[in-house]
């Protein structure tokens, strides 16, 4: 008898040759809502928009791609024995603190050389961020993946045993970490654009870095209950990377508050050329 979750199977569509699966249907959604909503945002706020979601996009590559490392890094007894696993992105494995790192880190570059107001454009972002991982979150349950431990609450999730651990092949349900992440992150999301931004938002960067502290403090207590945890020594990683999070969001968003606060205002800057590529003109502050 299966729980209140269970997933349907990861393939959304077979054409026999061709499979389209629910992960890769989810993290485009994601991307394209979040695309939408930044681009609105900083038409709101007089940044330019195009450069800015132009940066984006390149960020969102570098997340990717970042999210993707570290999940091999940590997982590389598996990804060593299995080297063609690695660019299997489709089957799930995307780290998220990872992305973190290396999204933010390549969009902010790309925005200062566009002559992006770089943190008033990271605080324009952080909302898309935070509600598309709420959205990506759903490809986990597809996958049947990232889930946590054992539990009869009424809400568990049914895993089938090939999905199942070693240790639990006799189990049958478990706890749905991806929905708590995922209306978590919901959470976070009304929190930044109804409450925080309206507060804090004059002071650029305030806005993302309360984004970093918020997602990390419900990742470190998710953390606890999943069952796929990478681990150095008795610490997980995870939960690591989230108290680290919360540091970082905590010396930024005092920082940020300390600094002159900011009027959204039209901000010019010339269409991107070829030539303009190559060239770093000045910055506007912020």
């Amino acid at each position: 008898m299966q729980g209140v979750f269970a997933s349907p199977g990861a393939i959304a569509v077979d054409l026999g040759v061709i499979q389209i699966r629910w992960y890769g249907i989810l993290m485009a959604t994601a991307i394209l809502v979040g695309f939408w909503l930044a681009h609105r945002r900083a038409l709101q706020e007089g940044l330019p928009a195009d450069q800015l979601v132009r940066a984006t996009q390149w960020g969102v590559v570098a997340g990717l791609i970042g999210a993707r490392l570290y999940e091999v890094a940590f997982n590389w007894d598996y990804y060593g024995r299995y080297p063609a696993k690695i660019i299997a992105v489709w089957e799930g494995g995307l780290a998220m603190h990872g992305g973190l790192i290396a999204g933010p880190l390549v969009g902010a570059w790309l925005a200062r050389r566009w002559g992006v107001p770089v943190l008033r454009a990271l605080d324009v972002i952080a909302p898309s961020m935070i509600l598309g991982q709420a959205i990506g979150r759903w490809g986990n349950f597809f996958n049947e993946e990232a889930f946590g431990a054992p539990t009869d609450l009424p809400w568990k999730l049914y895993i089938s045993p090939s999905h199942r651990p070693i240790d639990f092949r006799q189990v049958d349900f478990f706890h749905p970490t991806f929905l708590y992440e995922s209306l978590w992150n919901l959470l976070v999301f009304v929190l930044l654009v109804r409450w925080i931004r309206p507060r804090v938002g004059r002071y650029p960067g305030a806005v993302f870095f309360s984004y970093i502290g918020l997602y990390s403090v419900g990742r470190f207590v998710i953390e606890a209950v999943r069952l796929d945890s990478f681990w150095i020594g008795s610490f997980r990683v995870g939960q690591i990377a989230s108290v680290a999070g919360v540091l970082v969001a905590a010396a930024g968003i005092r920082w940020a508050l300390r600094r002159a606060p900011v009027d959204a205002a039209p901000v010019a800057a010339a269409p991107v050329t070829g030539t303009d590529r190559g060239r770093r003109g000045r910055r506007p502050p912020g």
